[in-house]
């Protein structure tokens, strides 16, 4: 009777022990696993209610799961619940201050829902924690530019590209704000054009420019000085590059000559470029030239920024009474550095209206079949001055059946102040 009294509890007690064990850690399992069916039911099978469900029962048990807050919030955005994402990511950073997705996610949406203000000051705090995280530089990146913060944006990226210089994000935001991010620039190239026999004589060409930074986006002035069929002239031109939406800016120019035999009375152009997902871009617009009767060119092209490349592939279509004209291009870049650091090389047909060496020849009555090919070099050197090299061939069919070669090569400098 003395040893049944003594082993029945102990066998209780025994007994709780082996049901408390596994029963916490099947709570531990369970949690990640829900995780993992939460992410199954967002990313595979799109549901985004049962994926928020999931994760709504994983906290209940498991309250403290960073994680799995931070993709709760994500999901609330998805579901378009600001609010509760926002709410829900402010929860995750008082519970976890350093924690990096979480400061990553707030600075994000707070991007996306325009508040701007917010989302620096998630960026900034988690750069305290992680002051080297790509994520968070490139969303508080992207945060400068969207308050115009050009200047301070390519720093960051420019920063960025050192740590991560194969990010294609990183790579085609500080594309887009390399014209934004100096308040003054003054440049001066030279273009040569050598001639096989079309013309007896060279064409030189020179530019001289400036650049404003203003609040709506920049503004350059331009004078364009060039000696072609022995006949000097010179033509005026302004570009503009407003910015006009988070994912949109566009391209405005306009020029005069009083030369029109060397260059176009009048040109013009305007194109609207998108930012778009995974690292595309794409635009479409237009060309003007009058040579003394109108001639409209349409163009569009679409780009891709990967790892430290960037690949351009554009079209210009001109239609007329007789048929419809087109060139083409493609072009690549491979960046060195920076967003002024990189090699460049471009294939081609046909003449562009935006090639200010070539583009005369459009005033032409046969239609010139060209195929050109081009590379090139452009650095910095202390980041204020940059410089360039060109080098490019052309095989033109200039009258039927009679073909030449031209050689053009060029060089030039900007002063950033």
């Amino acid at each position: 009777m003395i040893l049944k009294k003594l082993f029945v509890p102990a066998l209780f007690a025994a007994t709780a022990i082996l049901h408390v064990q596994p029963l916490t850690a099947q709570e531990k399992i369970s949690s990640d696993d829900l995780f993992v069916q939460a992410r199954n039911a967002a990313f595979q099978q799109k549901n985004y209610p049962k994926a928020i469900a999931l994760c709504q029962q994983a906290l209940a048990g498991s309250p403290g799961y960073t994680d799995i807050r931070v993709f709760l919030g994500r999901l609330y955005f998805w579901s378009d619940k600001e609010d509760s994402a926002r709410i829900t990511l402010d929860q995750a950073l008082r519970e976890n201050p350093s924690h990096e997705d979480a400061a990553v996610a707030a600075a994000s949406i707070a991007y996306f829902t325009n508040r701007y203000k917010d989302g620096l000051a998630y960026a900034e705090t988690g750069l305290q924690h992680h002051p080297k995280s790509p994520d968070l530089m490139l969303q508080k990146a992207k945060l400068l530019t969207a308050t115009r913060e050009y200047k301070y944006a390519a720093r960051l990226t420019d920063s960025l590209l050192v740590i991560d210089p194969k990010n294609s994000d990183a790579r085609s935001l500080a594309g887009r704000i390399r014209d934004f991010s100096a308040s003054n620039k003054i440049g001066v190239s030279y273009d040569y054009t050598h001639f096989g026999k079309q013309f007896d004589d060279p064409w030189h060409l020179t530019s001289i420019d400036y650049s404003r930074q203003t609040k709506y986006g920049s503004i350059i002035g331009r004078v364009n000085y060039t000696n072609r069929f022995k006949t000097n002239g010179v033509q005026f031109e302004m570009d503009a590059y407003p910015s006009i939406a988070k994912n949109f800016y566009a391209y405005v120019n306009f020029g005069y000559s009083p030369d029109d035999g060397v260059f176009p009375k009048y040109r013009g152009g305007f194109s609207l470029y998108a930012n778009l997902p995974k690292s595309f871009e794409a635009d479409l617009g237009f060309r003007y030239l009058n040579f003394g009767n109108d001639t409209w060119i349409y163009t569009g092209s679409i780009g891709k920024y990967y790892k430290s490349f960037w690949f351009n592939l554009r079209a210009y279509v001109t239609p007329d009474d007789d048929r419809i004209s087109h060139s083409y291009a493609f072009t690549s870049r491979y960046y060195l550095g920076g967003a002024d650091d990189f090699v460049h090389a471009s294939i081609g047909y046909g003449i562009s209206p935006d090639d200010r060496t070539q583009a005369i020849q459009l005033n032409n009555n046969y239609k010139l079949l060209t195929h050109r090919i081009s590379g090139g070099y452009r650095f910095t050197h202390k980041k204020l001055n940059v410089f360039l090299i060109n080098l490019g061939y052309s095989r033109v069919e200039y009258l039927p059946k009679t073909k030449d070669d031209q050689i053009t090569a060029g060089i030039g400098y900007q002063r950033r102040f």
